[in-house]
């Protein structure tokens, strides 16, 4: 249950170092120290190469190895889910519901706590997308899944609060008043999205706890010279956590920039909205019985419309570093230590230092992955 791990390259979520040793014990981080501090004899697994990183953190993982979620609400494929995009540097990440039947989320909560009871590390939460939406906003959700909530919704939304991370995406305009405070109040993370809400409506959200806006400039009211909608009011809002999606196709890498450089620190992070197709060998997927292709790497209905992305994380490092042009070592933090503060988890995930738990992404020069550690448990996704 204990092991050391030489790095010869490491970022600890904060600062880049050299020739370290990493301790590990009962799958939490021991300690760090310089390698020649190492007691003579220490049996070591050498790394050699590559760079040693905190383990990536996906807050909006729709599907993965061949299941979409709300097609496969059950923990086999949370399981499956969590093993394809741990090939991508993903070493924890929430199982994603877009709008369905209240019988569909409630499986899926059962489907989460199913397998962490199972003791999978991976699973951190649940996040559901919907049906709370403006459905002028409404993206490629089903319009007929889209409805205004009821007491009874909000009731069973704050019940979650108590059993697990819980992340909901609603349009706030679209909340009865006090509804984001009582759900805050019960724990759970409440985002704005998929909403046509002004930006004063925005503001009476932040007022009641809003935490945060789900994939920022897609499927919501844009910034304009007399209204800044929902864009401008995020941009504006140094209190909370904005999602992007970094796939090259969701958002132009000048908007990207645009939002690192506006945003205070550590509000940015990468999230995926990944689809089923990520770690699956097929190209196509079916949501309520429509038909999403991958076309030129993006993942569009028939009429041509953004369905989710199909890219893991690594894909969005990638990304914002060479094309968006953002340093290395953020685009790491973007993808880690920022979701994991999001996530009110900063104590125990996004960083390299002791007492953490030990997730960690092992990438070669080129930010390809060659291995992952959750919790100490070490996994190689390609031959050195």
């Amino acid at each position: 249950m204990s092991q050391t791990l030489r790095a010869r390259r490491l970022f600890d979520g904060e600062q880049w170092r050299e020739d370290c040793a990493v301790l590990i014990q009962q799958g939490l981080i021991d300690a760090i120290l310089p390698a020649a501090e190492l007691p003579p004899g220490t049996e070591t697994i050498d790394l050699e190469d590559g760079l040693l990183a905190p383990g990536f953190i996906d807050i909006q993982v729709n599907g993965g190895g061949g299941v979409l979620f709300n097609n496969q609400p059950d923990a086999a494929g949370v399981e499956r889910m969590v093993a394809a995009h741990r090939a991508t540097g993903t070493t924890a990440l929430l199982p994603t519901l877009i709008s369905d039947t209240p019988a569909v989320h409630r499986a899926g909560v059962q489907a989460v706590l199913s397998a962490q009871g199972a003791g999978n590390p991976g699973v951190l939460g649940i996040h559901i997308e919907g049906p709370f939406f403006e459905v002028a906003r409404r993206g490629t959700h089903r319009k007929d899944r889209i409805r205004q909530p009821e007491q009874h919704d909000i009731d069973w939304l704050a019940s979650l609060g108590t059993q697990l991370s819980t992340v909901l995406t609603a349009a706030p305009e679209h909340l009865p008043p006090g509804t984001i405070a009582a759900l805050t109040a019960a724990g759970v993370l409440v985002c704005a999205g998929h909403t046509n809400a002004s930006y004063q409506q925005i503001v009476a959200a932040r007022a009641e706890g809003l935490r945060g806006f789900t994939h920022l400039f897609n499927a919501m009211s844009p910034l304009t010279a007399r209204e800044p909608g929902v864009v401008g009011a995020a941009l504006d809002a140094p209190d909370c956590w904005v999602g992007i999606i970094a796939d090259g196709h969701h958002v132009h890498p000048a908007s990207i920039r645009i939002a690192h450089r506006t945003l205070p620190p550590g509000r940015l992070c990468l999230v995926t909205d990944a689809m089923s197709t990520v770690g699956d060998d097929k190209d196509w997927f079916e949501i309520y019985g429509e038909r999403i292709q991958v076309r030129e790497g993006r993942l569009v209905n028939a009429e041509g419309a953004l369905a989710g992305s199909a890219i893991g994380m690594i894909d969005a490092v990638r990304y914002c570093h060479q094309q968006v042009g953002i340093e290395l070592a953020e685009c790491l933090r973007m993808a880690s230590l920022y979701p994991a503060t999001f996530l009110r988890r900063e104590q125990q995930l996004g960083r390299i230092a002791p007492g953490f738990r030990a997730d960690f992404v092992r990438l070669d020069d080129n930010l390809q992955v060659l291995d992952t550690w959750v919790a100490g448990a070490r996994e190689t996704h390609r031959s050195n």
